[in-house]
């Protein structure tokens, strides 16, 4: 099989060109040059935002194509243009954030879409850049020819969102930890290894449509996550399980503040963790434990000594220690503070 990959240097793409050397395919990788590919790769160079920045894509023909571009869907819609007739089928890795907010609990594919997205456009918003995106390949490649991948939350390996590193070294430290609750609070995610191996499997059988990408809603919980998270970094953390109440009135933000949370029973939690993925739980998704996931980034992790690459394009997530310190005493000094049955 032979793969062209767009980007091909960092998280997404990279997993999905290591799956795919793993399988024995023949892998092209168009990128910048900012980041090495994996070795065993065939390298073009360009820059999609540039004048002339696609001329190493003019000839070359692939059975496949995967697409991770997340600014201007015009990029996208050049691309898709130029590699129509020399490509078999054009995957592109979406977002659930495409549908229309706020999604109800359960969405599938046919929830409304993001108003505003167009082919054509210029860089806008995250959502209608991912829905402009979509539009684009299916202006040049059609319904059947292509496949749009609407993940969930991403986390694994390679990760350069910082979301899953930050907790993995705020626990690393040691000491009380802020942890927001409930402690079984269910999250939803997918591994990227695994968001991998299902858009190759999709290659193969010939996939196509919008599939939203992810583990069953409550594959893990909060608890399960941060306490894998002390298992991996040596266990000398201390986790303090604070009420959702209580992290909100201290001005703290779900999902940047204190990445992959958000309260329960809010719209952001049933938009972000309670999708529908039986249609790509039926054609062969595969999701890994979270310890598994929390296991391997924490290898990586202390590989590259312990800080994660971050995409420029997107802001630094966390809690500053000071925050944090000041909700723990204030947390612990009241009567009933934290969640009760939870504090360890």
């Amino acid at each position: 099989m032979r793969l062209l990959v767009l980007g091909g240097t960092e998280f997404v793409g990279r997993a999905v060109v290591e799956a795919a050397l793993g399988r024995g395919w023949e892998v092209t990788v168009f990128h910048r040059g900012r980041h090495a590919p994996p070795p065993g790769v065939r390298t073009l160079h360009g820059d999609r935002t540039a004048p002339d920045g696609l001329t190493a894509l003019a000839e070359g023909t692939w059975d496949a194509v995967v697409d991770t571009w997340s600014a201007a869907p015009r990029a996208v819609r050049d691309t898709a243009r130029l590699l129509r007739d020399r490509v078999g089928r054009y995957v592109y890795v979406s977002s659930c954030s495409v549908y229309a907010w706020a999604p109800p609990a359960g969405y599938t594919e046919d929830a409304p879409l993001v108003e505003g997205a167009a082919a054509d456009a210029g860089q806008s918003d995250y959502a209608r850049d991912k829905r402009g995106s979509e539009l684009a390949v299916l202006d040049a490649f059609d319904a059947d020819r292509s496949v749009l991948v609407r993940a969930g939350l991403i986390l694994g390996p390679y990760e350069n969102i910082g979301r899953l590193p930050w907790w993995l070294n705020r626990i690393a430290r040691g000491g009380p930890v802020l942890a927001p609750g409930p402690r079984d609070l269910p999250l939803q995610y997918v591994d990227v290894r695994d968001l991998a191996a299902w858009t190759l499997g999709a290659v193969e059988r010939e996939l196509s449509g919008p599939y939203n990408l992810a583990a069953p809603a409550g594959h893990t919980t909060m608890g399960a996550l941060l306490e894998a998270c002390s298992q991996a970094t040596g266990g000398t953390a201390e986790l303090r399980w604070t009420a959702p109440d209580t992290v909100l009135d201290a001005g703290i933000e779900p999902w940047t503040h204190l990445p992959v949370w958000v309260p329960p029973g809010s719209e952001l939690h049933d938009a972000l963790h309670r999708a529908d993925v039986s249609r790509a739980l039926a054609t062969s998704l595969t999701c890994r434990p979270a310890c598994e996931t929390v296991a391997d980034t924490w290898a990586w992790l202390t590989g590259i000594g312990g800080t994660a690459p971050q995409r420029p394009d997107r802001p630094p997530v966390g809690l500053d220690p000071e925050t944090e310190a000041k909700v723990l005493a204030a947390d612990g000094s009241r009567p009933g503070g934290g969640v009760p049955g939870t504090t360890p």
